[in-house]
């Protein structure tokens, strides 16, 4: 019993470890004594000085543990071989959490995104729902925009102000939320966001910037709503969707 509780535990700390890449993001990071590390990536092909004397000096003074590692390797830590700079930082985001937590929570008001690609978008959403009437967002891992240096950028420092649910896929934990008024953005709904009344769980679903919220979400949504437009204008950013519907009340 004590050994599987030590696993499951290992397995939650590691499921909250992201982690990031390039110079110039790793030095921010290392900066910023609130972020807690778990380890700290370099290739050997690095030379010892200007950012990456920096970087070392830095994980020195707070005792950073660094793995070193061949530039191959290095990348297939980054996930990202031509933006890595040769550095990678795995960092223990505690509001990073397993979506089926959810079902633990007796109200909440969430944004689920449904493929979205844009990593500015992503990190745009993050801060109105940080800023605005939202609880969490729900991000999918798959064919979605992942947490990356740009996200964090356009977060302006929002990233993890708020839970951030992670799951598979949306279809996972959308159909254990039985309880839950689920509502998808259609260009083509007949409600109004602004006849809306939610109730004490709510979750809205933005769908892809493309292409909308898929058929197979679609499916799994009680109902669907709209924001009107004028003067012909079709559609918005789902960045700007997104904050109208974090201000919602």
């Amino acid at each position: 019993m004590k050994d599987s509780q030590e696993y499951l535990d290992k397995k939650a700390y590691f499921e909250k470890i992201i982690t990031l890449y390039g110079r110039n993001v790793v030095i921010e990071i290392l900066q910023d004594k609130s972020v807690e590390i778990h380890k700290l990536h370099m290739a050997n092909s690095n030379k010892q000085d200007g950012a990456i004397a920096e970087i070392l000096a830095l994980a020195k003074e707070r005792n950073i543990e660094i793995s070193t590692h061949d530039k191959s390797a290095l990348s297939r830590i980054s996930k990202n071989a031509k933006q890595d700079q040769g550095v990678a930082i795995d960092i223990l985001a505690q509001s990073y959490t397993n979506a089926k937590e959810i079902k633990n929570l007796k109200s909440y008001r969430l944004i689920a995104l449904d493929g979205i690609q844009n990593p500015q978008n992503l990190g745009m959403i993050i801060r109105s729902c940080a800023a605005g009437e939202i609880d969490g967002v729900i991000l999918p891992k798959k064919s979605s925009a992942k947490i990356s240096p740009l996200v964090i950028k356009a977060s302006a420092g929002t990233l993890f102000k708020l839970p951030l649910y992670y799951c598979n896929a949306l279809e996972d934990i959308l159909c254990e939320l039985k309880d839950t008024k689920i509502y998808a953005l259609s260009s083509h709904a007949k409600q109004s966001i602004y006849d809306l009344r939610a109730g004490e769980k709510s979750i809205f679903v933005l769908g892809n910037e493309s292409e909308g919220v898929s058929p197979e979400v679609e499916k799994l949504c009680n109902d669907s709503i709209v924001i009107p437009m004028k003067r012909g204008v079709e559609s918005l950013n789902v960045a700007v969707t997104a904050s109208l519907i974090a201000f919602m009340r």
